[in-house]
């Protein structure tokens, strides 16, 4: 038994020898002379430890090693060539696929796909609902629209909408420390926290009120889960006031302060920097920017 696979070379002059039936043949198709093709036969013999042909004067037979192994070869080739194809083509055109929280999606982008398939009907948009960081090497994310301070290494951020943010916490915990009478009450209260853990000192800073050392609390990558927290009970959050109205109306939350503001806490559109460049991502990109620079009063307050 054998757990590592055999040489790629090998398995290329063996299916090429096993469709003409010749080693002259396979060696012309792959470039290389007919003591290059026997020897990569030989060692894929070797690595298997059976006999693949039978040798003769005039050329070459299948043994039924041969003969059973031929199909699956052949098959796994055509699924590399098939995925090749695929992924080539996709890199320029046809799939644009989108991460986006599942707030920002339906408050913003979904109600305006409709403009883009009419501004560009060769792109498809595949929208993936997530808030974690992308891996872009890894997961097939095109392009991603992500809340926070665009500070990503090796990517390229562009600044799409600031949105209003408003301080909430739970009904237990302002029956317990009380409404605060103004945001400067706010400094010492528990903290739930975004990742970056800036959102809070953006905030004093909107506030005019001097930055202190903020209380330590828990962070969330995901906003849903942060939301969570703080219906929770585990401190006050600073969260898209559209997105906490809601819970608000609901009296599962109740608002600290005004809707403040901050520029730097913002949506910004990330992708691959050495990707920029591609049709569909400039495509996708331009698109973005002039629907915020044209359609204002339609942006979302969250």
């Amino acid at each position: 038994m054998h757990s590592k696979l055999p040489p790629l070379n090998a398995l290329r002059a063996f299916e090429a020898a096993a469709r003409h039936l010749s080693v002259k043949a396979a060696a012309e198709e792959l470039c290389v002379t007919p003591g290059a093709v026997s020897q990569m036969l030989k060692v894929l013999e070797q690595h298997l430890g059976v006999r693949l042909f039978v040798r003769v004067n005039r050329g070459i037979f299948l043994t039924d090693a041969g003969r059973d192994y031929l199909p699956p070869v052949r098959n796994a080739f055509r699924q590399i060539t098939e995925a090749s194809k695929r992924v080539a083509n996709s890199a320029d055109s046809g799939v644009l696929t989108v991460s986006a929280t599942s707030f920002f999606a339906s408050a913003w982008l979904v109600p305006r796909m409709a403009s883009f398939r009419d501004a560009h009907p060769e792109i498809d948009l595949q929208i993936v609902t997530s808030n974690a960081l992308v891996d872009f090497s890894r997961s097939g994310i095109d392009v991603a629209f992500r809340h926070g301070h665009g500070c990503y290494p090796g990517l390229r951020s562009d600044h799409v909408l600031a949105v209003e943010m408003v301080p909430v916490a739970a009904g237990a915990l302002v029956e317990r420390l009380g409404l605060p009478a103004s945001p400067a009450d706010l400094a010492s209260w528990p903290k739930v926290q975004d990742a970056d853990r800036k959102g809070w000192s953006l905030w004093l800073q909107a506030q005019n009120l001097a930055e202190t050392a903020l209380p330590l609390g828990p962070s969330f990558d995901d906003t849903g889960l942060l939301l969570q927290g703080v219906i929770a009970g585990l401190g006050a959050g600073l969260l898209p006031a559209a997105m906490v109205a809601p819970d608000i109306e609901a009296g599962r939350l109740v608002q600290l302060a005004e809707e403040t503001h901050i520029e730097a806490f913002a949506y910004y559109l990330v992708y691959p920097e050495a990707n920029a460049a591609l049709p569909k991502i400039a495509a996708f990109r331009e698109w973005v920017l002039d629907a915020i620079r044209t359609d204002l009063c339609a942006v979302p307050r969250g």
